[in-house]
Protein backbone atom coordinates (compact mmCIF):
# COMPACT_ATOMS: atom_id res chain seq x y z
CA UNK A 1 0.00 0.00 0.00
CA UNK A 2 2.78 2.55 0.95
CA UNK A 3 4.73 1.34 -2.78
CA UNK A 4 1.09 2.77 -4.31
CA UNK A 5 0.78 5.74 -2.30
CA UNK A 6 4.73 7.10 -3.24
CA UNK A 7 4.04 6.02 -6.97
CA UNK A 8 0.74 8.19 -7.16
CA UNK A 9 3.18 10.95 -5.88
CA UNK A 10 5.94 10.59 -7.47
CA UNK A 11 4.22 10.01 -11.30
CA UNK A 12 2.71 13.36 -11.82
CA UNK A 13 6.11 14.64 -10.52
CA UNK A 14 7.87 12.99 -12.99
CA UNK A 15 5.17 13.53 -15.58
CA UNK A 16 5.41 17.56 -14.80
CA UNK A 17 8.69 17.57 -15.48
CA UNK A 18 8.85 15.51 -18.84
CA UNK A 19 6.15 17.43 -19.93
CA UNK A 20 8.28 21.06 -18.73
CA UNK A 21 11.35 19.23 -20.37
CA UNK A 22 9.41 18.74 -23.81
CA UNK A 23 8.55 22.55 -23.48
CA UNK A 24 11.80 23.51 -23.21
CA UNK A 25 12.84 21.44 -26.40
CA UNK A 26 9.80 22.97 -27.97
CA UNK A 27 11.04 26.55 -27.60
CA UNK A 28 12.51 28.53 -29.99
CA UNK A 29 15.33 30.60 -30.50
CA UNK A 30 13.38 34.11 -30.30
CA UNK A 31 11.16 32.55 -27.29
CA UNK A 32 14.30 31.82 -25.36
CA UNK A 33 15.49 35.13 -25.62
CA UNK A 34 12.60 36.85 -24.84
CA UNK A 35 12.45 34.78 -21.54
CA UNK A 36 15.52 35.22 -20.66
CA UNK A 37 15.45 39.55 -21.31
CA UNK A 38 12.15 38.82 -19.10
CA UNK A 39 14.73 38.04 -16.05
CA UNK A 40 17.17 40.12 -16.91
CA UNK A 41 15.14 43.23 -17.80
CA UNK A 42 11.56 42.62 -16.91
CA UNK A 43 10.41 46.51 -17.26
CA UNK A 44 12.11 46.91 -20.33
CA UNK A 45 15.12 50.00 -19.20
CA UNK A 46 17.99 48.83 -20.79
CA UNK A 47 16.40 50.95 -23.82
CA UNK A 48 16.26 54.24 -22.16
CA UNK A 49 19.36 53.38 -19.34
CA UNK A 50 21.02 56.89 -17.97
CA UNK A 51 23.83 55.76 -15.24
CA UNK A 52 27.31 55.26 -14.29
CA UNK A 53 29.87 52.20 -13.85
CA UNK A 54 33.01 51.76 -12.27
CA UNK A 55 34.54 48.51 -13.51
CA UNK A 56 38.23 47.05 -12.23
CA UNK A 57 39.66 44.71 -14.98
CA UNK A 58 42.53 42.53 -13.80
CA UNK A 59 44.44 40.39 -15.66
CA UNK A 60 47.51 38.21 -15.25
CA UNK A 61 50.97 39.76 -14.90
CA UNK A 62 49.63 43.53 -15.63
CA UNK A 63 48.17 46.65 -13.84
CA UNK A 64 44.87 46.40 -12.45
CA UNK A 65 43.28 48.77 -14.79
CA UNK A 66 40.20 50.66 -13.40
CA UNK A 67 37.02 52.84 -15.79
CA UNK A 68 34.47 54.41 -14.96
CA UNK A 69 31.63 54.53 -17.84
CA UNK A 70 28.59 57.10 -18.03
CA UNK A 71 25.87 55.97 -20.63
CA UNK A 72 23.07 57.84 -21.83
CA UNK A 73 21.85 55.73 -24.65
CA UNK A 74 18.98 57.77 -25.58
CA UNK A 75 20.96 60.82 -25.83
CA UNK A 76 23.66 58.09 -27.66
CA UNK A 77 26.46 59.78 -25.09
CA UNK A 78 28.93 57.65 -24.15
CA UNK A 79 31.49 58.41 -22.11
CA UNK A 80 34.87 56.61 -20.76
CA UNK A 81 37.30 57.77 -18.19
CA UNK A 82 40.67 54.88 -18.37
CA UNK A 83 43.19 55.11 -15.87
CA UNK A 84 46.95 54.17 -16.89
CA UNK A 85 49.65 54.24 -15.34
CA UNK A 86 49.70 58.09 -13.95
CA UNK A 87 47.38 59.11 -17.05
CA UNK A 88 43.28 59.10 -17.26
CA UNK A 89 41.91 59.06 -20.79
CA UNK A 90 38.76 60.34 -21.18
CA UNK A 91 36.91 58.66 -24.47
CA UNK A 92 33.66 60.84 -25.17
CA UNK A 93 31.00 60.41 -27.91
CA UNK A 94 28.42 62.54 -28.13
CA UNK A 95 25.66 61.95 -30.73
CA UNK A 96 28.49 60.68 -32.99
CA UNK A 97 30.53 63.48 -32.17
CA UNK A 98 33.96 62.16 -30.55
CA UNK A 99 36.07 63.94 -28.21
CA UNK A 100 39.66 62.96 -26.19
CA UNK A 101 41.28 63.82 -23.19
CA UNK A 102 44.27 63.22 -21.76
CA UNK A 103 44.33 64.43 -17.88
CA UNK A 104 41.73 66.81 -18.71
CA UNK A 105 43.44 68.56 -21.45
CA UNK A 106 42.65 68.24 -24.96
CA UNK A 107 46.05 68.88 -26.37
CA UNK A 108 47.39 65.57 -26.14
CA UNK A 109 51.23 65.14 -27.92
CA UNK A 110 51.35 62.24 -30.81
CA UNK A 111 53.54 60.02 -28.78
CA UNK A 112 50.42 59.40 -25.92
CA UNK A 113 48.26 59.28 -28.84
CA UNK A 114 49.95 56.38 -30.11
CA UNK A 115 51.48 55.28 -26.97
CA UNK A 116 47.78 54.95 -24.81
CA UNK A 117 45.71 54.56 -28.15
CA UNK A 118 43.95 57.81 -27.45
CA UNK A 119 41.63 57.86 -31.02
CA UNK A 120 38.34 58.07 -31.38
CA UNK A 121 38.46 54.65 -33.53
CA UNK A 122 39.71 53.14 -29.83
CA UNK A 123 36.30 55.70 -28.71
CA UNK A 124 33.84 53.69 -30.74
CA UNK A 125 35.47 50.28 -29.84
CA UNK A 126 35.20 50.63 -26.02
CA UNK A 127 31.54 52.13 -26.73
CA UNK A 128 30.51 49.10 -28.77
CA UNK A 129 32.17 46.60 -26.34
CA UNK A 130 30.54 47.96 -23.05
CA UNK A 131 27.17 48.18 -24.25
CA UNK A 132 27.00 45.38 -25.84
CA UNK A 133 28.43 43.19 -22.90
CA UNK A 134 26.39 45.31 -20.56
CA UNK A 135 23.02 45.04 -22.63
CA UNK A 136 23.29 41.57 -22.82
CA UNK A 137 20.81 39.60 -23.28
CA UNK A 138 18.75 42.51 -24.43
CA UNK A 139 20.89 43.50 -26.94
CA UNK A 140 20.13 40.35 -28.96
CA UNK A 141 17.23 41.99 -30.05
CA UNK A 142 19.61 44.05 -32.06
CA UNK A 143 18.22 44.35 -36.21
CA UNK A 144 21.69 43.05 -37.37
CA UNK A 145 21.62 39.84 -34.71
CA UNK A 146 20.77 36.38 -36.65
CA UNK A 147 19.26 34.34 -33.90
CA UNK A 148 19.43 30.46 -34.78
CA UNK A 149 15.44 29.49 -34.41
CA UNK A 150 17.09 25.63 -33.02
CA UNK A 151 17.27 25.90 -29.07
CA UNK A 152 20.62 23.50 -27.98
CA UNK A 153 20.65 22.13 -24.76
CA UNK A 154 24.50 21.40 -23.61
CA UNK A 155 26.29 20.85 -20.71
CA UNK A 156 28.78 23.28 -19.58
CA UNK A 157 31.36 23.25 -16.98
CA UNK A 158 28.60 20.26 -15.18
CA UNK A 159 26.24 22.49 -15.55
CA UNK A 160 23.06 21.42 -18.10
CA UNK A 161 21.60 24.77 -20.11
CA UNK A 162 19.51 25.94 -23.27
CA UNK A 163 22.22 27.24 -25.14
CA UNK A 164 21.60 30.19 -28.24
CA UNK A 165 23.16 30.32 -31.08
CA UNK A 166 23.71 34.06 -32.86
CA UNK A 167 25.23 35.02 -35.63
CA UNK A 168 25.53 38.77 -37.44
CA UNK A 169 25.53 40.53 -40.26
CA UNK A 170 28.34 41.00 -42.53
CA UNK A 171 28.69 44.33 -41.99
CA UNK A 172 29.15 43.54 -38.15
CA UNK A 173 30.88 40.82 -37.55
CA UNK A 174 31.66 37.04 -38.59
CA UNK A 175 32.27 35.46 -35.26
CA UNK A 176 29.89 32.70 -34.03
CA UNK A 177 28.23 33.44 -30.49
CA UNK A 178 26.59 31.09 -27.76
CA UNK A 179 24.52 32.43 -25.15
CA UNK A 180 23.89 30.00 -22.16
CA UNK A 181 20.75 30.08 -19.96
CA UNK A 182 19.97 28.33 -16.82
CA UNK A 183 16.70 26.02 -17.83
CA UNK A 184 15.05 27.04 -14.84
CA UNK A 185 14.95 30.69 -14.56
CA UNK A 186 16.89 31.50 -18.24
CA UNK A 187 19.75 33.15 -16.50
CA UNK A 188 22.37 34.16 -18.09
CA UNK A 189 25.36 32.56 -17.09
CA UNK A 190 27.91 32.02 -19.64
CA UNK A 191 28.12 33.07 -23.08
CA UNK A 192 31.33 32.00 -25.89
CA UNK A 193 32.26 33.17 -29.15
CA UNK A 194 34.14 31.59 -32.19
CA UNK A 195 36.15 33.54 -34.77
CA UNK A 196 36.39 29.94 -36.92
CA UNK A 197 34.49 27.16 -34.72
CA UNK A 198 36.35 24.67 -36.88
CA UNK A 199 40.00 25.62 -34.88
CA UNK A 200 38.48 26.06 -31.38
CA UNK A 201 39.16 29.26 -31.46
CA UNK A 202 37.66 32.45 -29.37
CA UNK A 203 36.70 32.57 -25.55
CA UNK A 204 34.52 31.77 -23.25
CA UNK A 205 33.12 34.02 -20.63
CA UNK A 206 31.51 32.58 -17.17
CA UNK A 207 29.07 35.04 -14.97
CA UNK A 208 28.49 35.47 -11.78
CA UNK A 209 27.19 37.38 -9.50
CA UNK A 210 24.35 39.77 -10.45
CA UNK A 211 23.79 43.52 -9.48
CA UNK A 212 20.27 45.00 -9.64
CA UNK A 213 20.66 48.27 -11.40
CA UNK A 214 16.82 50.37 -11.74
CA UNK A 215 15.74 46.47 -12.15
CA UNK A 216 18.15 45.46 -14.68
CA UNK A 217 19.82 42.14 -13.37
CA UNK A 218 23.93 43.03 -14.76
CA UNK A 219 26.41 40.18 -14.08
CA UNK A 220 28.58 41.66 -11.56
CA UNK A 221 31.85 39.57 -12.38
CA UNK A 222 32.85 38.54 -15.74
CA UNK A 223 35.74 35.89 -16.18
CA UNK A 224 37.22 34.74 -19.74
CA UNK A 225 38.94 32.30 -20.72
CA UNK A 226 40.14 30.79 -24.26
CA UNK A 227 38.20 28.11 -25.51
CA UNK A 228 41.24 25.73 -27.05
CA UNK A 229 43.02 25.39 -23.71
CA UNK A 230 41.03 26.97 -20.76
CA UNK A 231 43.67 29.40 -20.75
CA UNK A 232 42.71 31.88 -17.35
CA UNK A 233 42.67 35.89 -19.67
CA UNK A 234 41.21 38.30 -17.05
CA UNK A 235 38.15 39.49 -14.75
CA UNK A 236 35.68 42.38 -15.22
CA UNK A 237 34.05 43.55 -11.62
CA UNK A 238 31.28 45.58 -11.71
CA UNK A 239 32.26 47.27 -8.48
CA UNK A 240 29.59 49.93 -8.79
CA UNK A 241 26.37 50.82 -10.44
CA UNK A 242 23.49 53.43 -10.37
CA UNK A 243 20.98 54.35 -12.20
CA UNK A 244 20.37 58.33 -13.06
CA UNK A 245 16.80 58.13 -13.74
Amino acid sequence: MKSIQILKWFLPVLFFNVLQGNAQEQLTGTQLLDKAIAYHDPNGHWKQFIGKMDIIMTTPDAETRRTQLELNLPSSYFKSSVRKGNNTVDYILDKGKCELLLNKSNAIADNYRDSLQITCDRAKKMKDYYTYLYGLPMKLKDPSTLIDPKVLRKSFKGKDYLVLKVKYDENVGSDTWYFYFDPTNYNMEVYQFYHDESKNDGEYILLSEEMLVKDIKMPKVRAWYYNKDNTYLGTDDLVKANALE
